[in-house]
C-alpha cells in the first residue's frame, strides 16, 4: 500500500526541513520526502496550501480507564486525539485502581490494541496507590512497557521517598513527571491567589507553593544524578528555576499547556467552572514567563492535560466542581489563533513542541518524517476558522473554556501508521 501525500509545507522539525515537498508512505512507513515525487500510489492526498507535519504527541492526557469510564474512555479518547492531530498520548495513572503494577500496564495495552485508533502509551505510578509512601513496581512496569511514571495529581510529601525512586529509577533511564504543589499551601485552594481570588472570594493556590515544590524535586534530581519532568509548570519563578538548572546540567525537562500559556486568572468566573484547572491559571506576568520558557527551550513540550468530566461534576459551583477540561480537540487552534497567528510564537517551534521533542524526552519511535520511520502524520489546514462545539467532540467531557470561540488552524488529516484515521473533522472506522 502506497500513499503520496502532494504537495505540502512539510515541517519536520527532527530533520530541520521545512519546504514544499511530497511524502511518500509505503506498508506503512516513511519512504520518502521530497520535492516532486513521480512514484505511483495507492491512494494521492492532495496538501497543497497545507501544512504536513509529524503526528502530534501529548504526554500528558487523563483517558480514566480502568474504572471512570463514565468520564472517558480508550475508544473516546483516542478518537478525540485523532479529530485534534494526535497520533500519540501517554495516559496517567490516577485511576480507578491506580495503574502501579506490570498486570495493569500489560492490561492497558492490550485494550489500547483493542479500542484505540491511536498510539496510546501508559504511565505507571511512582508510588503505590499514589499514596505517597511505598515505592510502585517501576522496574516491573518499565519492562512491561510502561513509558514514564508519576503520581499526577498528587504531589509526594515525602522527600526520603522520593530520593529512592529517584535512585532506583535511574538505572532503567525513565523519567519521574512529576505535579508540583506543596499541599500544606493549597489546601481548599481552588483558584490562583490574586487580587482576582480576593475580589471573588475564593481560597487561592499561590505561586510560591508550585516554586517550593519544583526546587524540591529539582535538588533531588540533581543529587541523585536522575531525570525529573515537571508537568504543566506554571508560574515565572518555576520557570526560571528549570532554566537555571538546566544551565548546571540537571537532567530536568518540562512541560506546558495552552491554557497555561494563553490564560490568566482574570478569566475566572465563578458561575463557570470550566477555567477550574490544576494548576490554576495564573496571572499575565506568568503567562509571559511560560511562552518565554517554551521560546528560549527551557520548557521542552507542549500538553494538552486533558481532563474530561462528566457534566453533571463539573456543572457544579467552582468551589466543589472538578479541575480539568478536554483538549485535545481544542489544542492546535487556540495555539494556532491566541499564539502561532498573532506572532507570539514561531510555528516551527509549536511543531516541534509537540512533535520531535517530546519524542526525544520518553524515547518513543515517532515525533519525526525520517525514511522508515511509522508514518504518523498530522496535516493542518492554517486557514481553516471554525468555532468550538461542544455538540461536535468526540471526547465524553463537553465543558471548556473554548466553547463558542472561533479559531483558525485546524487538523484536517490524521495518518497513523499510514492510515487516514481521520479525514475533515470525522474520525474513520479503522
Amino acid at each position: 500500500m502506497k500513499t503520496l501525500i502532494k504537495g505540502g509545507r512539510v515541517i519536520d522539525p527532527a530533520n530541520s526541513f521545512d519546504k514544499v515537498a511530497d511524502v511518500l508512505i509505503e506498508d506503512g512507513k516513511i519512504a520518502k520526502v521530497a520535492g516532486n515525487i513521480k512514484s505511483a500510489a495507492d491512494e494521492v492526498i492532495d496538501a497543497e496550501g497545507k501544512i504536513v507535519c509529524p503526528g502530534f504527541i501529548d504526554m500528558h492526557v487523563h483517558l480514566r480507564e480502568p474504572g471512570q469510564e463514565a468520564k472517558e474512555d480508550f475508544e473516546s479518547g483516542s478518537k478525540a486525539a485523532a479529530a485534534g492531530g494526535y497520533t500519540t498520548v501517554a495516559t496517567m495513572p490516577n485511576t480507578n485502581p491506580v495503574v502501579d503494577t506490570a498486570a495493569m500496564v500489560r492490561s492497558l495495552q492490550k485494550r489500547a490494541e483493542d479500542a484505540a485508533v491511536v498510539h496510546i502509551e501508559i504511565i505507571g505510578a511512582v508510588t503505590k496507590g499514589q499514596k505517597g509512601e511505598e515505592m510502585a513496581e517501576m522496574g516491573d512496569m518499565t519492562q512491561a512497557g510502561a513509558v514514564a511514571f508519576s503520581d499526577d495529581g498528587h504531589f509526594t510529601k515525602s522527600a526520603k521517598v522520593m530520593l529512592n525512586c529517584y535512585d532506583y529509577l535511574k538505572s532503567f533511564d525513565k523519567v519521574i513527571i512529576n505535579h508540583e504543589e506543596e499541599p500544606s499551601l493549597i489546601e481548599e485552594g481552588v483558584m490562583n491567589e490574586s487580587h482576582r481570588s480576593a475580589m471573588l472570594g475564593m481560597k487561592g493556590r499561590p505561586t510560591v507553593a508550585e516554586d517550593i515544590a519544583v526546587y524540591r524535586d529539582i535538588a533531588l534530581a540533581e543529587y541523585a544524578g536522575a531525570r525529573v519532568h515537571v508537568a504543566h509548570i506554571s508560574s515565572a519563578n518555576a520557570v526560571d528555576l528549570v532554566r537555571q538548572a538546566k544551565k548546571r546540567g540537571v537532567k530536568v525537562t518540562a512541560e506546558a499547556t495552552p491554557q497555561h500559556l494563553t490564560m490568566t486568572d482574570d478569566m475566572v468566573n465563578l458561575f463557570d467552572s470550566s477555567t477550574k484547572v490544576n494548576p490554576p491559571l495564573r496571572q499575565q506576568k506568568d503567562v509571559e514567563a511560560v511562552l518565554e520558557g517554551i521560546k528560549d527551550g527551557t520548557i521542552d513540550c507542549i500538553v494538552t492535560d486533558h481532563s474530561p468530566h462528566a457534566q453533571e461534576e463539573k456543572d457544579r459551583e467552582y468551589i466543589y466542581a472538578p479541575s480539568g477540561f478536554p483538549g485535545l480537540e481544542t489544542s492546535l487552534g487556540c495555539l494556532m489563533t491566541d499564539l502561532v497567528a498573532p506572532g507570539k510564537l514561531d510555528l516551527v517551534t509549536m511543531i516541534s513542541k509537540l512533535t520531535a521533542e517530546p519524542a526525544k524526552i520518553f524515547d518513543l519511535n515517532a515525533g519525526s518524517l525520517s525514511v522508515g520511520m511509522p508514518a504518523d502524520i498530522t496535516v493542518i489546514d492554517p486557514e481553516l476558522e471554525w468555532t468550538v462545539d461542544e455538540k461536535k467532540f468526540y471526547t465524553r467531557g463537553s465543558h471548556s473554556p473554548f466553547i463558542g470561540r472561533k479559531f483558525k488552524g485546524k487538523a484536517v488529516k490524521t495518518l497513523v501508521d499510514g492510515k487516514l484515521v481521520m479525514d475533515d473533522g470525522v474520525v474513520l472506522e479503522v
